[in-house]
């Protein structure tokens, strides 16, 4: 019900952006060609709480005109189109919305799988706009089974097509991160608590390549010298937000970071493979190579065992 919901939000928001201004009745035209709509006009009090929820959940305002016939539009555009949340929402909004007007393009538009969570979304979303605690039951993948346990919604973050969120654990009395995939069930309570003013999403994860917060690390300069045409994949789509080209030559270049080197980094590191080299610190340089030997050792201990079968 919550994923059928969102996605209503979705295809209501890029259809009136698509329109720039349009009536109700107009919408209702578009939504029976809609496969979500099921054959029913969505009904003038069900629209407007639409509208409400999207503002209090997204900041998007959908306003009305009423001195030329009642058209709704939507307040500030331009700010739909700035880096954050609401850019990510307006491409998801097109993507979805075009998706939903025809099975056919299903086949010829392949998107990454997502893995399940996403129903879990819109209630957690409430709760943190309504500072309500929310009761989980949750089987993290380091352990065997699921416990049940309340927790403080502070934010929500998006990271390598998952969903997390980080919360106070009142039990350990600290933010924790927690995967919506690895939520076996959810519910809001109807206990209140209140988010510090201090805490600042964007601050907290500021330091961190992904979602490991790991204070056990200092944050670094790290410095990567990174090989051939690999560079413009890195000037595209930079690791991390503190990323600078602070060399550039013919055959590679140097890109400087400040952040926790955790384990997530590693794996970015490592994901490309012998076009990217470890320059600074050196105690991170010893590590990546470590790991490489390692996984050199494991390939060879596989071999060898193939050709003893």
């Amino acid at each position: 019900m919550a994923k059928d919901l969102f996605n209503r939000y979705l295809w209501l928001v890029d259809t009136i952006y698509r329109a720039g201004t349009i009536t109700l009745d107009e919408i209702n035209r578009k939504w029976l060609q809609c496969e979500m709509s099921n054959g029913e006009e969505i009904p003038n009090r069900t629209f407007h709480n639409h509208r409400k929820a999207i503002e209090e959940l997204f900041d998007i305002n959908i306003e009305c005109d009423r001195h030329n016939g009642c058209n709704y539009y939507i307040e500030n555009t331009e700010e739909l189109k700035k880096e954050g949340l609401r850019k990510w929402l307006l491409n998801t909004f097109a993507v979805n919305t075009t998706l939903n007007k025809s099975h056919k393009l299903k086949d010829k538009i392949l998107l990454e799988d997502y893995p399940s969570g996403e129903q879990y979304l819109i209630p957690a979303i409430e709760a943190i706009h309504n500072c309500i605690t929310l009761e989980i039951t949750y089987q993290s993948y380091w352990q065997d089974k699921s416990y049940t346990f309340q927790i403080e919604p502070y934010c929500i973050k998006a990271f390598k097509q998952r969903w997390y969120i980080a919360a106070r654990s009142p039990y350990y009395n600290k933010v924790l991160i927690y995967s919506l995939e690895r939520i076996l069930e959810m519910e809001q309570t109807d206990l209140s608590f209140e988010c510090p003013q201090t805490f600042n999403p964007k601050v907290y994860f500021d330091n961190s390549f992904g979602v490991i917060v790991d204070e056990e690390y200092d944050v670094e300069k790290i410095r990567i010298k990174v090989y051939g045409n690999q560079c413009k994949y890195f000037r595209s789509l930079p690791l991390h937000h503190s990323q600078k080209e602070s060399e550039t030559h013919s055959n590679y270049s140097i890109f400087d970071y400040s952040l926790r080197p955790t384990y997530d980094f590693c794996q970015a590191i490592l994901s490309h493979g012998n076009l990217v080299e470890v320059l600074e610190p050196q105690w991170f340089r010893i590590q990546i190579g470590t790991m490489i030997q390692k996984m050199n050792q494991l390939s060879v201990s596989y071999t060898h065992l193939r050709a003893h079968e």
